[in-house]
């Protein structure tokens, strides 16, 4: 019985339980892994908020017990939706082009290469009543 107690505990050595802290933080700039697209993090759920007809059209399925992330595409005009085990850091250090750029961000940390929020609230089909006042023309500077 000793030895069979001995066993268990070495088994639990090392062992941490998984956390549920998500990876990624607003403003930060991220690669889809399957689908290659760079984006920035303009918004995240704990958990995926998408009704169960949106999530079965997903082609990949990923767990919906994860962070989910709302994303705006890098020289697209779309937002997206991905869980973050789709999602990776981008060490490009290139800016984001898109269009809501100004609406949700005020400027970029240059050493973090994060995205600086502002407070106009991330609330998808529902845009704000305004755009930011500054500043009204943000440009990310281009990559060194």
């Amino acid at each position: 019985m000793l030895r069979f107690l001995a066993l268990m505990i070495n088994l639990s050595d090392g062992y941490e339980p998984q956390s549920n802290s998500p990876l990624f933080a607003v403003g930060e700039v991220v690669v889809h892994r399957i689908y290659d697209y760079r984006a920035v993090v303009v918004a995240l759920d704990p958990t995926c908020q998408a009704d169960e007809e949106w999530y079965q059209s997903n082609q990949t399925q990923p767990s919906k017990d994860q962070a989910w992330y709302h994303l705006l595409v890098d020289g697209a005009q779309q937002v997206t939706y991905s869980a973050e085990s789709n999602l990776q850091r981008d060490g490009s250090g290139a800016p984001i082009v898109h269009p809501m750029l100004n609406l949700f961000f005020f400027g970029l940390n240059e050493e973090t290469n994060q995205y600086l929020r502002n407070e106009v609230p991330w609330n998808p089909g529902e845009p704000p009543d305004a755009p930011p006042s500054s500043p009204p023309d943000f440009t990310p500077p281009p990559p060194a």
